[in-house]
Formats: structure tokens, sequence, C-alpha cells
């Protein structure tokens, strides 16, 4: 009776699976008009389709960061772009490039698309930080 009380109090102590923590700093920003958007990924069946957590920073200087808390151990992906007009979308021109800055995790690049989620993946076992250089 003793043992099991123990691990009871030890369990409730020590939760079972660890929190962590992914700050990601977004480099690069050229102008301080509109805000800078960042999504969180948790798959590849997911990214760039559902985000798990999102952020949307005022721009106020080249240099932004953000934190995303109670992450649980595994395999993040990051993308960001900065949305000079506040349409909260990614503006393109007629062929579909990029007319707003935009980074990924590992400043993964892609071939006439995103990149793969394998690309921008980030392991998250303990607490993190990356840097996304914009583009």
């Amino acid at each position: 009776m003793k043992l099991l009380t123990i691990f009871l109090l030890c369990a409730m102590t020590f939760p079972l699976s660890a929190q962590n923590k992914l700050e990601v700093t977004i480099q690069g920003v050229k102008s301080e008009k509109g805000s800078v958007l960042i999504a969180l990924y948790d798959s590849e069946g997911s990214f760039m389709k559902k985000h798990i957590a999102s952020r949307k920073v005022k721009v106020a200087d080249k240099n932004l960061t953000v934190v995303f808390d109670n992450l649980k151990p595994g395999n993040y992906a990051v993308s960001t772009f900065h949305d000079e007009n506040e349409n909260e979308k990614l503006d393109s021109n007629f062929f579909g490039v990029p007319k707003e800055l935009y980074g990924f995790s590992n400043n993964a690049k892609g071939s006439f698309g995103p990149p793969s989620f394998d690309k921008a993946r980030v392991t998250v076992d303990r607490d993190k930080k990356i840097t996304i250089d914009l583009r």
C-alpha cells in the first residue's frame, strides 16, 4: 500500500510527458507596416493546412520573437510571413510567386511551393530556440 501511495504522489508531482517550449525568432523584417503571422504544425499531414497554434505580432522591429509553450516532445514545423497589408494571407503575383516576405523553420526552401514537413521539421524534446530568416 505504501508503494502505491508513493507511486501516485510521484505521478502527480512529475508529469509523464514533459512540456516544452519552442522559441522562434524571426529576422529580416523590411518595414514596420503590418504584422508577422507565425503558424506551428505537428505533422506532415497538417503542414500548411491546419496549424496547432499561431501568433500574430504587430511589427515594431526588424527582428521579433514568439514562444510556443506547453509542447509535447515531438516533431514540429513553423511557417511565417510578413503580412504588410494586414489581409491575413500571403499575397502572390500572377505566377504564384509571393510578394510578401516569408520563411520556414530550418530556413527550408521548397521547389515551386512550400518545403516538405521533413525539410522544415524541428525536433522538440526540451526547450528549444530557432531562427527563421524572412526572404
